[in-house]
């Protein structure tokens, strides 16, 4: 072989592994970009259009009128207008009263999305919430008088309809459940009255609390939310509904929340068929467990749900379940907490019958609760402040002091006063809070307080009820 040819045929094999190495480089480096991060999702849609084009006309703008009253320390400071004719806040802030006026029209803007063709809309409460006058916009301009058919203020939903020319087209629902932390999602709404703004971003969290009620359980996303998107949907990538977008934080970028569909499905089924939705009831308080309930009730782990009181005559009264049963279970669904049982029994109709799994001085025991509509809880006050023995001063519960703390529980003595340096305060108790017992043994006055702290000896653990928290244990030394 000449040295010409050795060459050649080295440059030819050169060549041959670059390309080879460019190839395997371009593969991997093309795949770290838009990968596949379980093989099947692409981690970067090329774009998001055909959702926009597809979802667009059933996305609706709503501007919602209501008759707001002022008093006089209102009407000072929006007497006149200081911005003369064509104010350009107008739009948002409605008819301004004048000095003479006692009242005027609120204009509030929001976004809802039609579920069906014959033109029933889904919204938030709050877009629609009194108004006297509703308008629907479509994407196509056509403009339509909306009613209201029903309202749930406790989830923040409502359902309106119109009465529409031809069939309008609707949206599909998807699975919440189902969506992941990561995953791509799209909200379309009307922000600002910016009619059809499209953002995109992905799922941050799902089940937040973020104080709205009791039934919180949002998917929060970063895709771009102001005022006015309220209602509007939130889109997985297939273009359906997974979500109502109602929240956000108002001192925060790229934090926003959802209304997850498979929990506003249920609700909206209720609102089209009644107008209004019926919550199944049990008729206690309940409380988290925590570790040191975990502990002062013997039990294996912290989960389950710590009854707090029991409603007398209410479903959990008649079923026979107690005051501190803890409740595992609901018609085989294992219960992690209060939000599970919450929303497991909420979905329950009126006179369905649910098999529920308590936990009773370390038994477990099974009993049928035939479930009642849900009433609403009453809210309580303060008590006066004192000071006492020890470090604390209690009294006898009475129905008035009951009423007054929203206490709905058995037996128990109130915390009249904390001496502000004593034993008592350093553990934690406070004014208003209710001692049910000291050691296991329950209380049901004064006398048998002081009888069972003298019987208690050094070491103290008490089992108190606080209002807006339910059952602790408090633990302090009498010497």
């Amino acid at each position: 072989m000449t040295s010409g040819s050795y060459l050649k045929k080295k440059k030819n094999a050169i060549f041959v592994l670059s390309v080879l190495f460019c190839l395997c480089f371009n593969v991997s480096t093309s795949h770290s970009a838009v990968g596949q991060a379980d093989g099947q999702t692409e981690m970067i849609p090329s774009g998001f259009d055909k959702i926009a084009e597809a979802v667009g006309p059933a996305v609706v703008n709503i501007r919602a009128e209501k008759l707001k009253n002022v008093g006089p320390v209102f009407e000072h400071f929006f007497k006149g207008n200081p911005y003369g004719k064509g104010n350009p806040f107008d739009e948002f802030m409605g008819d301004m009263p004048n000095g003479n006026s006692k009242s005027y029209r609120e204009r509030s803007l929001g976004t809802g999305f039609i579920i069906d063709k014959s033109g029933y809309i889904v919204t938030n409460n709050h877009v629609v919430e009194d108004a006297e006058k509703i308008q629907v916009k479509l994407k196509s301009g056509e403009e339509y008088d909306a009613e209201v058919i029903g309202r749930d203020p406790s989830t923040d939903i409502a359902l309106i309809k119109v009465k529409p020319s031809d069939d309008l087209p609707a949206l599909e629902f998807g699975n919440s459940d189902s969506m992941k932390v990561g995953q791509w999602v799209v909200a379309i709404g009307s922000p600002f009255g910016l009619e059809q703004t499209v953002t995109a971003g992905i799922v941050s969290a799902k089940g937040r609390v973020i104080g709205q009620g009791a039934y919180d359980d949002f998917i929060q996303t970063d895709a771009s939310i102001n005022p006015g998107n309220s209602g509007g949907p939130l889109l997985s990538l297939d273009g359906k509904v997974i979500g109502i977008n109602t929240a956000i934080i108002a001192s925060a970028q790229g934090i926003g929340f959802a209304i997850p569909i498979n929990m506003a499905s249920t609700i909206i089924e209720q609102l089209k068929s009644s107008g209004s939705v019926v919550r199944g009831w049990l008729g206690i308080t309940m409380k988290d467990i925590d570790k040191g309930l975990a502990d002062y009730l013997k039990l294996q782990e912290a989960k389950g749900v710590l009854v707090d009181s029991v409603v007398k005559g209410d479903p959990a009264d008649k079923a026979g379940i107690h005051a501190n049963d803890v409740i595992t279970d609901v018609n085989g669904k294992k219960i992690e907490g209060s939000r599970d049982l919450a929303k497991i029994i909420a979905a329950l109709k009126v006179g369905d019958k649910a098999l529920i799994s308590v936990v009773r001085d370390g038994k477990k025991k099974d009993v049928e609760v035939l479930i009642a509509k849900r009433t609403d809880e009453k809210a309580g006050g303060k008590l006066p402040a004192a000071e006492g023995t020890l470090g604390i001063k209690v009294s006898q519960m009475t129905p008035d002091i009951a009423e007054r703390l929203g206490y709905t529980g058995e037996g128990g003595v109130v915390v009249e006063g904390v001496a502000p340096d004593g034993k008592a305060a350093l553990a934690g108790l406070r004014m208003g809070d209710v001692i049910k017992e000291i050691n296991h043994k329950k209380l049901n006055s004064p006398s048998e307080f002081k009888n069972a702290v003298t019987e208690a000896g050094a070491n103290l653990r008490m089992l108190v009820w606080r209002q807006g928290l339910g059952l602790l244990v408090i633990e302090l030394s009498s010497k």
